[in-house]
C-alpha cells in the first residue's frame, strides 16, 4: 500500500517551517503559531508553491491529529460550494462553539475552528458574498483560510477581511534540491540534463515536478532520462513547434494546413501548442516586436475561444494563417 501512495502526499511538508522558499510567509506564520491567534487568511500565488500544504500544516500544528477532525473543515473545488452550501454546511460548522478548556498535549488548541476553502477563486460571486456575513458573525469561534491562484477573482469585501500571503514560484535551485531529495529517498538516478528538463517543464510547480518524476519512475524504472520526462509530461516535442513556426514563416497555406492537421491527428493539445509557440515567438530574434505583439494577441484570443469550447483545428489554423500574414507583412486590411 505504501508503494502506491502519491509522492506528492508522501513528501508533503508536515510543519510550516519546512515549506520551501516562502521565507516571509513562514516567518510570519511561525510567530502566529506561537501566539495561537490566527486572523482570517488568504493564500495566493502560482500552483504547486505550498499554499495548501501551509494551510494543512498550520491546522495540524494548532490542533494535533485528534482535534483536527472536529476543528477543521476543508473544502476544495471538487466539493459543491455554491451559495446553498455556504448557507448550510459552512454556516452550520462555523456557528458551533468550541470548548475553551485546557487540552493536554503539545498542541496550542486555540478556542476556534478553521475552515479551509481551497481554490476559492472558483467559487461563484454569490457564494463569496454569502460568506461575508458568516465571517463577521462567527469570527470569535471560526477562522477562514482562503487559497487561490488569482487574487483578482476574490471579491474585495472578502479579501479586505483577510491577512494576505503571497506565495512565490519556486526557482530552479530550490526545486532541484527538493527533487533530488525525493530521488535519494526513492533510489532514482537523475542526471543534470534530466534535472534541468524537469525544472523547465514544471515551471516552478513542485507538485507537478514530483508527479512527473513518479510517473516516469513507474514507466521507465530507476534511471530516468530527459526524453522520459518529456513523454510523461504532455509537453509537445520542440521540433513539432519549430516546424509549425517555420512553415508559417515560409507563407505556404497548404503546408501550414498539412502541419496543423498533423498536430491535431497526433492528439497534441492545442492550448499547450499555444503556450510553447508563444515562448518560441517571444524568444525569436528575427521578427519585430510589433509582429510578436500582434501574433501573441491573436493567440490569446484563440486560447480564450478554446476555453469556451471552440474547435481546436480551426483555432490553430486561425493562429497559423494570421502568423503567416503578419510575418509576410501583408496589408492589415486582410487581418480581421
Amino acid at each position: 500500500m505504501q508503494n502506491s501512495q502519491p509522492w506528492v502526499e508522501k513528501y508533503r511538508p508536515r510543519k510550516v517551517k519546512d515549506v520551501a522558499h516562502q521565507d516571509e510567509v513562514v516567518r510570519v506564520l511561525t510567530n502566529t503559531l506561537e501566539t495561537a491567534d490566527c486572523p482570517h487568511m488568504l493564500f495566493y500565488g502560482p500552483p504547486g508553491t505550498g499554499k495548501t500544504t501551509t494551510a494543512l500544516a498550520i491546522s495540524h500544528q494548532l490542533f494535533g491529529p485528534e482535534l483536527y477532525k472536529t476543528r477543521v473543515l476543508e473544502l476544495n473545488a471538487s466539493d459543491d460550494r455554491g451559495i446553498n452550501v455556504v448557507r448550510t454546511k459552512i454556516k452550520d460548522f462555523a456557528s458551533v462553539a468550541v470548548s475553551t478548556g485546557h487540552h493536554p498535549g503539545p498542541y496550542p488548541c486555540p478556542p476556534f475552528k478553521i475552515i479551509i476553502l481551497d481554490e476559492a477563486d472558483s467559487m461563484t460571486e454569490d457564494a463569496q458574498n454569502a460568506l461575508r456575513r458568516t465571517m463577521e458573525t462567527y469570527s470569535k469561534v471560526t477562522r477562514f483560510i482562503f487559497i487561490c491562484n488569482y487574487i483578482s477573482r476574490i471579491i474585495e469585501p472578502l479579501a479586505s477581511r483577510c491577512a494576505k500571503f503571497r506565495f512565490k514560484s519556486l526557482p530552479d535551485d530550490i526545486l532541484s534540491t527538493r527533487v533530488l531529495h525525493v530521488c535519494n529517498e526513492e533510489n532514482l538516478h537523475l542526471d543534470t540534463k534530466s534535472l534541468s528538463t524537469l525544472g523547465s517543464i514544471s515551471q516552478g510547480d513542485l507538485r507537478r515536478a514530483i508527479t512527473y518524476l513518479q510517473s516516469a519512475a513507474r514507466l521507465y524504472g530507476s534511471s530516468i532520462s530527459s526524453e522520459n520526462l518529456i513523454s510523461v509530461s504532455g509537453i509537445i516535442p520542440q521540433v513539432v513547434v519549430e516546424t509549425l513556426f517555420n512553415v508559417c514563416k515560409v507563407g505556404n497555406f497548404d503546408d501550414a494546413d498539412a502541419e496543423v492537421s498533423n498536430i491535431i491527428a497526433e492528439g497534441y493539445p492545442v492550448s499547450q501548442m499555444f503556450s510553447q509557440l508563444f515562448e518560441l515567438i517571444v524568444g525569436s530574434d528575427d521578427i519585430s516586436d510589433e509582429q510578436k505583439a500582434k501574433i501573441c494577441k491573436r493567440m490569446a484570443e484563440a486560447d480564450k475561444c478554446l476555453i469556451d469550447g471552440a474547435n481546436e483545428y480551426l483555432q490553430l489554423m486561425d493562429v497559423a494563417s494570421f502568423t503567416m500574414r503578419v510575418l509576410s507583412n501583408m496589408s492589415q486590411q486582410m487581418c480581421f
